[in-house]
Formats: C-alpha cells, structure tokens, sequence
C-alpha cells in the first residue's frame, strides 16, 4: 500500500527465484547484519519485518532497512514498529553509535514515526531508485 517505501517494485520481487529469497533470509543470521520478524501468536502470520546491516561507504554504523508492518497492525496502540525498532536498536548498539536510515520523501507517515522514535533529518538524501526526479531523505539516531 506504499510502494514508495521500497527500493524495487512488487512485481520485480515476485519474479525473484526462491533461492533469492532464501539469501536475503540468510543476511539476519550474520554478524554484520539482523532481520527481525513479527509473527501474530494466533496465526502464526508475519505482520511486519525490519532489518539493519553495516552498510560500507559513507554511512557510519548500521542502516536499517526492509521496513514493513501489515496495514492492520500499524499504529502506537498495536506497536509492532516499536517492538521491531527496539530490537533493532537493541542490536545496532552493538555495532555503532548510531543508526541511520533512508526514507522517501513522500512518506510523512514513516518520518513522524521515525522523528517520535529519536531520529532526525541529516540534510542528507539519496536519489530514489525507482524514480530518479525523487529523494529518499537520510535520516538518523545517535545513541547516547
């Protein structure tokens, strides 16, 4: 329901081969990396996912990535995005003295989330993928 948020289309990711899927699986179990999944107890279904890894280049400290919590489960009152982002933070603790993201900027809804949460806006921004006449804002939490 907000493409936006992601750097490859639907479409794209369903032509993908199991095996693909399988490896991006396999990124949380590094020491570089984590993916966390939220499972709803009664079902058993995913309702949301979130990763970081350490990203090489000009970012200091991990990135967070792969950001997804089903429409039925955002909001503060279901909290399955704080639950998710504390464990994240839990995690890059451990590799950094921060934690850095990449968010369109066409999607206030995830910035007030990330605001509320510690984050602020670097000044930085990088071309978004999919769009290139588009931005995806940088932002970021020091830990303190």
């Amino acid at each position: 329901d907000t493409p936006i948020a992601y750097g490859e289309t639907h479409e794209t990711a369903a032509l993908l081969p199991e095996e693909e899927w399988r490896s991006r699986a396999r990124r949380g179990q590094s020491e570089t990396s984590t993916l966390l999944v939220a499972v709803e107890e009664r079902t058993g279904r995913w309702i949301g996912t979130m990763g970081a890894f350490l990203a090489e280049g000009d970012i200091d400290g991990p990135l967070l990535v792969g950001v997804f919590v089903d429409p039925d489960h955002r909001g503060r009152t279901a909290g399955v995005a704080d639950a998710l982002l504390d464990g994240i933070e839990t995690w890059a603790r451990d590799h950094g003295t921060s934690l850095t993201l990449h968010v369109h900027e066409d999607n206030p809804r995830a910035m007030t989330f990330y605001e509320r949460r510690g984050f602020t806006q670097t000044g930085r921004s990088i071309t978004y993928n999919l769009d290139p006449g588009r931005r995806e804002l940088e932002m970021r939490r020091e830990f303190h």
